[in-house]
């Protein structure tokens, strides 16, 4: 059997650890003693180091107020407002080693608790990190360590009450644990203000491990044991690897554990996979890497896989789970060589769940597949085996990491049943609620069968083997995303074509391509308008340009009538003072008469102006819809105003006849 040692993509030095210890290093180079509150990182070895340098470690108030002539380093995981009101009060120089993303938690919970929020921390409350940042709230704070104190806590605390909560979490938190937190925390108190402090590299770490424990035989974490990023790893590793242990170096590393693993196991390859918390230096991790590699070298040469898979064979039973070659197929079933004297059956119906597939469709001669056995006979020589168990199994494991890593999966909509449809993937049925379903609630589910869909898990069930998901949250993820990267280049004046989503009475919403901006019933059309309605109507694809930007509320201006459509360039193209016309009254005032000229532009005949003798009532001479004939007298581009009168041509025709 050959091994194989991998190490994580994501391990060692963080950014924070790593400025920390260079701050010291710094200050040493300039020959200045150093002092560190509280050990400056989370490992024993550097911790050592230093201390063989002359750097010591003070962890108590008093310790500091006695310091004289050294130069004090705040460790990397923060400390309380307290340490630095003495350090300023006793003129003492020190460096703050705090990693930037601890020092953005206490700006936070000094802001949120200045403004009167609760602080709820999650988190570990004998850490420093924690401790340092409680140091920071100018009230209370309250430390929950995982998902049930905190569900616990806001259902005893904020079930009627109207308060301002600001939820935030140690850097190293476990990433899963804590979007369980942030969907407690919206479902229990909607109102809480959850704030993702989780260090994006504690969380690429975390994810790093996973995927390399989900294929190795053996995971080496390492760490000093008081390092909470690290134990966090230890912890996630356990979960999807066969054996996981901790170390703090290459000399705890336990070889005749390995070498039993290493001769138990069945594999073709002995994968072991090596990671490290964010405390730890790469000389460490590059000590363990070469020490294993050395000794499983050695161990390679004594062990015989041959000797261990004879020793190891057992008797085939009902439930144990098998590879299978697939033989022949028929239209009934598949039969399987299953590597014993028995003769393997494997039946359509525990082929696959889908009831439009024929064996053929699943399997064919040659393949290698992973059976459950269902029932032995050993009198005819016969197993009956299933392969959907097995499919089931292995998707519902994946279901549950997806649920945990807050995954995309991707199924078929096999029907649709009482309160929703059926998802399968990977041989699981998965139950989608009508709510979940589609993104508008009037959308027929009968249209998803058959269809591909995308979905998250947002339910598990392990007990029973059940999950629920959420096509819809996909969906409003893609809009979401769709809306960030729309808000990212879009600029006033750009130019899309978009489709009439809803009409109002003070205009209409166009979709975008994931957001919806808003045409004003006066930027429909030069005319007056009553309605939206009287342009466009929904369904409709019109061109649209943005006019106006809000990035704060989210909110998109856009325009529709087109400058060149502008009834006042037309105006003035074609019309000057003095010029006759023929209008149409549109409406009355006790003043005047409003008549249009062209679709858009009215001028104004004032009650002076409508005949050549006095007129006290408007209406006694014209009406709405009357078509006169009128000189324009005055216009006022820049107010869009526009004088006329028919006086004036009743006055020429009079001073006519008198000349005549």
């Amino acid at each position: 059997m050959k091994a194989e040692i991998i190490t994580a993509d994501k391990a060692g030095f963080c950014f924070g650890v790593d400025r920390a210890v260079k701050i010291v290093y710094n200050i040493l180079n300039e020959g200045k003693k150093v002092v560190t509150y509280g050990e400056i990182i989370h490992n024993p070895d550097v911790v050592d180091e230093l201390a063989r340098k002359g750097v010591r470690v003070v962890n108590t108030p008093e310790e500091l107020e006695a310091l004289t002539d050294e130069t004090v380093v705040i460790r990397s995981h923060g400390v309380g407002k307290d340490i630095f009101e003495i350090l300023e009060r006793k003129g003492i120089g020190y460096c703050d080693g705090t990693c930037p993303y601890v020092r953005r938690i206490q700006k936070i919970v000094d802001e949120k608790s200045a403004e009167g929020y609760d602080v709820i921390i999650m988190g570990d409350k004998n850490h420093p990190e924690v401790r340092g940042i409680v140091g920071h709230c100018r009230n209370m704070a309250i430390i929950c360590s995982n998902e049930t104190e905190l569900s616990d806590f806001l259902k005893k605390n904020y079930k009627n009450a109207k308060k301002k909560v600001a939820i935030v979490a140690q850097t190293t938190y476990n990433i899963s644990i804590w979007d369980k937190c942030a969907d407690i925390a919206a479902s229990a108190y909607p109102d809480a203000e959850v704030i993702n402090t989780v260090c994006s590299a504690t969380a690429d770490r975390q994810q790093s491990a996973v995927r390399l424990a989900m294929s190795a035989d053996l995971m080496i974490v390492i760490g000093g044991r008081h390092s909470s990023n690290t134990v966090k790893l230890a912890d996630i590793c356990g979960k999807y690897c066969h054996a996981c242990i901790h170390i703090e170096n290459a000399d705890e590393l336990d070889f005749q554990y390995i070498e039993n693993l290493l001769k138990n196991n069945t594999g073709e390859k002995f994968i072991v996979g090596i990671t490290a918390g964010a405390s730890t230096p790469a000389h460490i991790i590059k000590e363990v890497k070469n020490q294993m590699s050395e000794k499983l070298q050695n161990m390679e040469e004594d062990f015989n896989f041959e000797e261990a898979l004879d020793a190891s064979f057992k008797k085939i039973y009902t439930g144990q789970r098998v590879k299978g070659y697939i033989t022949a197929v028929n239209d009934a079933e598949a039969i399987v060589d299953v590597g014993t004297k028995h003769t393997g059956y494997v039946s359509l119906d525990e082929l696959t769940n889908d009831p439009s597939l024929k064996p053929a469709d699943v399997v064919k001669p040659g393949d290698e597949v992973d059976l459950i056995v269902i029932k032995v006979n050993d009198a005819e020589g016969i197993v009956t085996l299933s392969k959907k168990k097995v499919d089931a199994m292995v998707g519902f494991d994946k279901i549950v990491k997806a649920k945990e890593e807050d995954a995309i999966l991707e199924g078929t909509v096999t029907g649709v049943v009482k309160g929703g449809v059926i998802v399968l993937y990977e041989g699981t049925r998965v139950f989608i609620p009508a709510s979940q379903a589609t993104a508008r609630r009037d959308d027929k589910l009968e249209e998803l069968v058959k269809t591909t869909v995308k979905f998250k898990i947002i339910e598990v069930n392990e007990a029973r083997g059940k999950a629920v998901g959420s096509i819809k949250a996909v969906l409003n993820a893609e809009k979401d995303a769709a809306k960030a990267k729309f808000w990212e280049s879009v600029n006033v004046g750009d130019v899309f074509k978009g489709e009439v989503k809803s009409l109002t009475t003070y205009g209409a919403f166009v979709d975008l391509g994931g957001i919806d901006g808003m045409v004003h019933i006066s930027e429909l059309s030069w005319n007056r308008i009553k309605h939206p309605s009287e342009v466009v109507n929904v369904g409709d694809v019109i061109e649209v340009y943005v006019k106006d930007l809000d990035k704060d509320a989210n909110r998109i201006s856009l325009g529709y009538k087109k400058t060149e459509d502008n009834p006042w360039v037309k105006f003035a193209n074609e019309y000057k003072v003095d010029d006759v016309v023929k209008a149409k009254v549109v409406s009355i005032t006790p003043f005047g008469a409003f008549a249009q000229i062209i679709p858009g532009i009215d001028g104004l005949i004032h009650i002076s102006q409508i005949a050549n003798k006095r007129v006290t009532n408007v209406k006694d001479v014209l009406s709405v819809g009357d078509e006169v004939e009128a000189k324009i007298t005055e216009i006022d581009a820049d107010k869009k105003r526009i004088s006329m009168s028919i006086r004036a041509l009743l006055d020429d025709s009079a001073e006519a006849a008198d000349a005549e």
